[in-house]
């Protein structure tokens, strides 16, 4: 009977280059890294728990589909974010773009003199503002996370979503006000930060 050779993972460069031979150990203790940083994600862009599982899960066959393509080990990270990102993206294209268009979105009053959002939400703690954005309706909470979360300009948006930047900008300013009133009804005014 052989002894079983305890294999260790030091840093997280070993632990890639083990998913990318393959090494099932390495890929358990991978997926199980990542998981709640990805899940937050996921969660961003889905509107149930389940659908965000399932855009998890989606991710990671992806992730280790390709991971042996990564040439820069320590940019893993933001790879698998964007990873995550790209396949949210996907899924909503595939499940629920269709029930979005057929639904008619909330027209809120457009604000276009407002810059307040900006200072607010940035003074606001993450779990407050994701708190809010999961509340959002689904056209305004992608666009919102996209722009205001992730980084992404309306043509990116654009892009990504098959609509035009026009479209982008205009479901951003609804969605960012409409999530400044709910702010306010929490009692959330102005610069005042909880």
């Amino acid at each position: 009977m052989k002894a079983s050779i305890k294999k260790n993972y030091r840093t997280l460069t070993d632990l890639v280059k083990a998913c990318q031979n393959n090494d099932p150990r390495a890929q358990t203790l991978f997926y199980n890294r990542f998981r709640s940083e990805l899940i937050r994600i996921c969660s961003r862009f889905a509107r149930t728990h389940m659908e965000a599982e399932d855009i998890y899960q989606e991710s990671f066959v992806k992730i280790f589909r390709h991971i042996h393509e990564v040439q820069n080990l320590e940019s893993i990270e933001s790879w698998m974010r964007s990873v995550v990102t790209r396949t949210a993206i996907n899924y909503y294209h595939r499940t629920t773009k269709k029930e979005t268009l057929n639904h008619s979105m909330d027209m809120s009053p457009m604000d276009f003199e407002s810059n307040e959002h900006v200072c607010l939400i940035d003074s606001l703690s993450a779990g407050i503002v994701s708190d809010m954005i999961a509340q959002l309706p689904d056209g305004y909470k992608r666009i919102v996370n996209l722009h205001l979360i992730d980084g992404y300009s309306h043509i990116e948006i654009a892009q990504t979503l098959s609509i035009t930047d026009s479209t982008s900008r205009s479901q951003l300013l609804r969605g960012r006000n409409l999530l400044m009133k709910k702010l306010r009804k929490c009692g959330i005014y102005g610069y005042e930060a909880p």
